[in-house]
């Protein structure tokens, strides 16, 4: 399955989930995990091992300035001039950041075109105030449920994929059936690219952000197809960049977040989960990841778990 020269906003409309919900619907394909699906998720803690899958909220992010930068904080109380009686200091600090400099979830609003996002709810909505509809706290209720990992370095053999590196639904498909696992409605879909091994071992923020391996537009149908509820990954967009299409940007976040309303977990830490699913031939846990709860956000910083 290739795009081959798909227009965007054509393959958009087909996949398109406006109305499944209802008109008013501001949560997309979040939908999809449902109470029962959550229950039967927890069926795949088999060990209580829990996995972290966030990075580190610090100045050694991968952020190399310029529109985001890496977490700032700073210490609004240390204790040390504090004359309190009985001996007591308390400590306290604040933190000025991108609520999208982390691991973190792009909203239904961060993305939008022909002055409509998700849904058809007004683009023009999305002001210096936030998002009237559409906005993070929308998910706040939490992301949980059967998180799946597909291990695209490790099928590929090498430690991470080369900047520009399309992954193709037949090599989704070819991966998840080497690993004897399946994709299915309601999942939370982990593609590792392993860039996030290739920024530990460079640390070059520069070179990291430049551009990335990642899903061809053509996924867009592979994910649609399987009812996915949330695609994330270990590189900074979730798509391939510089994209299929010389001519536009961010064409997969278009169709996943405006057309399908699917939220995207960016900027992930697979790498000690990825040694444990290749240990014992697991591929699948359970997933908890809520957002912040951010009104009218375009994005929250999260710290996911994988819990087997």
């Amino acid at each position: 399955m290739t795009t081959g020269g798909t227009d965007m906003r054509e393959l958009g409309r087909r996949l398109s989930n406006w109305g499944r919900w209802g008109p008013d619907d501001e949560r997309g394909t979040t939908n999809l995990i449902t109470p029962e699906r959550i229950a039967a998720a927890a069926s795949l803690i088999r060990t209580g091992a829990v996995y972290e899958l966030g990075i580190p909220l610090d100045a050694d992010g991968p952020q190399p300035g310029g529109n985001r930068i890496n977490p700032i904080r700073l210490m609004a109380e240390n204790g040390q001039e504090q004359v309190l009686p009985g001996g007591f200091k308390w400590a306290d600090d604040y933190v000025f950041m991108p609520l999208q400099a982390g691991s973190q979830y792009d909203a239904l609003c961060h993305v939008h075109y022909d002055g409509q996002l998700y849904n058809g709810h007004p683009g023009d909505g999305v002001t210096v105030k936030g998002a009237d509809k559409c906005g993070i706290q929308t998910q706040s209720n939490g992301i949980a449920g059967r998180g799946v990992l597909l291990d695209v370095a490790r099928a590929r053999g090498v430690p991470w994929l080369e900047s520009g590196s399309v992954i193709t639904p037949e090599e989704l498909d070819a991966v998840a059936a080497g690993q004897g696992v399946e994709v299915g409605p309601g999942d939370i879909l982990l593609i590792r690219t392993g860039y996030r091994a290739k920024f530990l071992e460079e640390r070059d923020p520069a070179a990291f952000m430049a551009g990335e391996p990642g899903l061809g537009l053509a996924c867009a149908q592979w994910l649609r197809e399987r009812d996915v509820a949330v695609v994330g990954s270990d590189n900074w967009a979730v798509e391939v960049l510089p994209g299929e299409n010389p001519g536009a940007l961010f064409e997969l976040h278009m169709i996943l977040i405006r057309d399908m309303g699917m939220t995207l977990a960016e900027l992930l830490d697979f790498e000690e989960l990825a040694v444990a699913c290749a240990g014992d031939g697991v591929y699948d846990f359970f997933y908890a990841g809520p957002p912040l709860q951010f009104t009218r956000g375009v994005g929250s910083p999260i710290n996911p778990l994988a819990i087997r």
